[in-house]
């Protein structure tokens, strides 16, 4: 987004719209107010408390909308011409890809340039996807690495579009995803738009579509807190994905795999349940934990 904001802002555009579950709008809120845009944000009603904080603190012009994001996104392009904004969706317009292609080349500068061989990334849109796989793909146009990393894509079982139409070796997502619902808001996009992109990116490296439940999410959101990574739902799906592969035996034993956690658990600890009775409460002279 910060690319996406600073290539808009050197091209003039003074307004954004944005549909988004929470975080990019959050992004997009924050890099537009540095830039002095207006920005405007679309969002489900019932997004993250965190989420709709943060885009009314930095001055979005917040609307709520009753359903989810493909609605929201079906509002911005409908009032597209006659508010004057620039649509921020994803995967409508290139700037936001030659952001998110940056991650290939930390991946290959951070690995010494022994790329991995396979890289899980949670997944709604699949904007992280096509950005991956267009930086991978210049690295090696450019002669500095000659393979490409498997690219998995990871997805809910409450909202998995990509992992259907992938399973069905279809080209794009047909429908849109019906009673969508999982914790992992950032993986609730019934209908990604130019699904094609990212389903071609995965058959291309080999790669594929995985779902995951919100148990499995929240089983791996604790493992990874235990070892001291302090992961968002999204981000811990890869982790539950990977060891749903691993039980699957879809990986050698010498392969090197990237779990990508693209955020951090601040917004999202009501989702996680916690006993306060359980907790013993000590008196202020106390002498031992009994």
């Amino acid at each position: 987004m910060a690319v996406a904001v600073s290539t808009l802002k050197e091209l003039g555009v003074e307004r954004v719209a944005i549909p988004s579950a929470g975080n990019a709008a959050a992004a997009l809120a924050a890099y537009g107010a540095k830039a002095g845009m207006e920005v405007y944000a679309f969002m489900p009603k019932d997004v993250p408390e965190s989420n709709l904080k943060e885009c009314v603190f930095l001055g979005a012009k917040v609307c709520l909308v009753d359903g989810l994001i493909d609605d929201a996104a079906k509002l911005v392009k409908k009032l597209k011409q006659k508010y004057g904004w620039f649509d921020m969706s994803t995967n409508k317009q290139p700037y936001r890809f030659d952001g998110y292609k940056a991650m290939a080349f930390e991946v290959a500068e951070q690995f010494n340039w022994n790329l991995p061989d396979s890289i899980l990334f949670p997944t709604g849109g699949g904007e992280g996807v096509i950005g991956l796989w267009k930086g991978f793909q210049e690295l090696m146009e450019l002669g500095w690495t000659d393979q490409t990393p498997r690219l998995i894509a990871i997805q809910s079982s409450g909202c998995a579009p990509l992992v259907e139409a992938y399973t069905k070796n279809e080209t794009e997502v047909k429908e849109p995803w019906r009673n969508a619902e999982t914790i992992a808001a950032g993986l609730r996009v019934p209908h990604p738009y130019a699904s094609y992109l990212t389903l071609q990116a995965l058959r291309e490296t080999e790669g594929m579509a995985v779902a995951v439940n919100d148990k499995e999410i929240l089983s791996s959101m604790r493992k990874l807190f235990k070892m001291g990574i302090y992961a968002c739902p999204e981000a811990a799906s890869t982790l539950a994905a990977l060891d749903k592969l691993e039980y699957e035996s879809v990986f050698g034993t010498e392969e090197k795999i990237l779990l990508y956690l693209t955020g951090n658990a601040m917004k999202y600890l009501d989702v996680m349940e916690i006993r306060r009775d359980a907790i013993p409460i000590l008196d202020e002279d106390a002498e031992s934990l009994d």
